[in-house]
């Protein structure tokens, strides 16, 4: 059974109470407090992106479910994932209504340049498990599991500071519990990251990135 957000919540008494507080929260479009509210949508812009570094490249909405994430679902995890092909071929099967699967970030090894194409407010078909999607931001590295050299210093690199900025956002820990490999998800049946992802390397200069982020440094 789909567990109740707070966008289904308004029924009943629920859509009175969320209208009167509406109209007693004072326009404030700094805080966009209204966002808030059940049944509300936050805003958006065409192309943009939830890390400056990023490139924008929608995947289809097939491949997704558009939500209000961190309001209707609390994130608190990183779905690492390896694409079993290369960069284009991943970016253009995100695109593919018929893939019925995407990731929010796409990470190419030879540079680490890192293109999004799910909003980290939507729900993106990535796990293999509904309530892991719900909860993560799906990170997808371009490569073989079987191919140790596809992992380069520039992907892990790149990907440390995705993830961090992550991390921060959402107020969890660079931790092995919060950032777990896609066969680590209940039920999954993929293997990826696979053995020659370097775990101890990628969590210390995830960990590493986040110190500099909360000292107020860029990433």
């Amino acid at each position: 059974m789909e567990p109740i957000s707070r966008r289904r919540l308004l029924v009943g008494g629920g859509a009175a109470v969320a209208l009167g507080t509406a109209g007693a929260l004072t326009w404030d479009k700094t805080s966009r407090l209204w966002w808030r509210l059940p049944g509300v949508d936050q805003q958006r812009r065409e192309g943009e992106v939830d890390y400056a570094d990023a490139r924008w490249l929608a995947a289809s909405a097939a491949n997704l479910r558009t939500a209000d994430r961190p309001f209707d679902y609390t994130v608190d995890r990183i779905v690492i994932h390896v694409t079993q092909s290369n960069f284009a071929t991943a970016l253009k099967v995100f695109q593919d209504p018929l893939h019925a699967a995407a990731a929010h970030y796409v990470v190419r090894a030879k540079d680490g340049a890192v293109v999004q194409t799910v909003r980290e407010l939507d729900v993106a078909y990535h796990a293999g498990n509904r309530a892991y999607n719900e909860r993560s931001v799906g990170i997808e590295h371009e490569g073989f599991v079987d191919r140790p050299e596809d992992f380069t210093d520039a992907m892990y690199r790149s990907s440390a500071r995705l993830a961090a900025g992550i991390c921060r956002r959402y107020g969890f820990p660079p931790d092995r519990e919060h950032i777990v490999g896609h066969h680590e998800v209940p039920g999954a049946d993929h293997t990826d990251p696979g053995p020659h992802w370097d775990w101890e390397r990628y969590v210390r200069l995830v960990a590493a990135e986040h110190r500099s982020l909360s000292r107020g440094k860029s990433g």
